[in-house]
């Protein structure tokens, strides 16, 4: 073979394996790439988890792992070892994996990073929940913030974040904050095992972000009873979130929330009363001290 020929037959080769396979490389995602979960408990097509995905597509590998069918309220429960857990696997046209899980929002969380994911993510995102989960009792009753405590539990950051309102625009502006305080939180190092916040926007423009505790103001519910087509009696529960007219101390997250400002609160898993702890600990000492020896 002359060398000319050779030359051609070797450019050739180059082009048909070599660049294609370093192409593929160079796109493969590294190990070592930020891998974001995406969850919710208005279920997997809820608009509020479509923004999250939008404004997410490009700050690192995204994966989707939420309830097949709305599970709102059902706080931290998860499927225990008598029942299965059945999962659909959806791909998007985007590239991300959606996985649609028949169960609550934990579930959907710890079966993700045990099982369905390639690795561990490095942060997980729960929402945008349709409504506000504000205070004391919402965080304990809420499945949104129930997802992202059980990625806390397991050592991974966490975010909950819910919004008032349910317009297209106030997803998007939400999303958007959502992925600058991400920004802002890897930035400063602050996303470290067990790292935990609840957020929550209002509706159109806000006047800013506040850092925020939990307030123990508990919302408005009442059971109405109601009676069937069939003559039997049931009960309906009826849950009004707080309003501007309600009194809420200023600092905590109801606060901020009512008077137009992202909230922002910091949250942790060991529910330990430190107080009542140092309290029963002198009384420990109190009451050996007595005994007889």
């Amino acid at each position: 073979m002359h060398n000319r020929t050779r030359t051609i037959v070797f450019v050739l080769l180059l082009f048909c394996f070599v660049i294609p396979a370093a192409a593929q490389q160079a796109a493969a995602p590294a190990a070592s790439s930020f891998t974001i979960l995406l969850t919710n408990d208005d279920g997997y097509d809820a608009p509020g988890l479509k923004a999250l995905i939008e404004a997410f597509r490009t700050a690192g590998d995204l994966y989707v792992s939420a309830p097949a069918v709305e599970q709102s309220g059902k706080g931290h429960s998860i499927i225990t070892t008598r029942e299965p857990i059945f999962v659909s696997e959806r791909k998007q046209p985007s590239g991300v994996t959606w996985y649609a899980i028949d169960g609550p929002p934990a579930t959907s969380v710890r079966l993700a990073i045990d099982a369905l994911l390639p690795r561990r993510p490095d942060i997980v995102i729960s929402g945008i929940n349709r409504g506000d989960n504000l205070g004391i009792a919402s965080v304990y009753l809420s499945g949104t913030v129930g997802a992202a405590r059980e990625a806390a539990l397991v050592g991974i950051p966490a975010i909950a974040v819910s919004m008032a309102g349910n317009k297209d625009e106030d997803y998007a502006a939400t999303a958007a904050y959502m992925r600058k305080l991400v920004e802002q939180l890897r930035e400063g190092n602050l996303l470290l095992p067990g790292f935990f916040l609840n957020v929550n926007a209002p509706a159109g423009e806000h006047k800013g972000v506040l850092l925020t505790r939990l307030s123990r103001k508990p919302g408005k519910e009442k059971f109405e009873r109601r009676e069937s087509p069939g003559h039997r009696i049931y009960y309906w529960s009826a849950y009004r979130p707080p309003e501007k007219g309600d009194a809420h101390e200023e600092g905590t997250d109801t606060w901020a929330f009512l008077h137009g400002y992202i909230s922002v609160t910091p949250m942790v898993l060991d529910a330990t009363d430190t107080k009542a702890f140092e309290g029963l600990r002198a009384l420990e000492k109190k009451s050996a001290a007595a005994s007889p020896k």
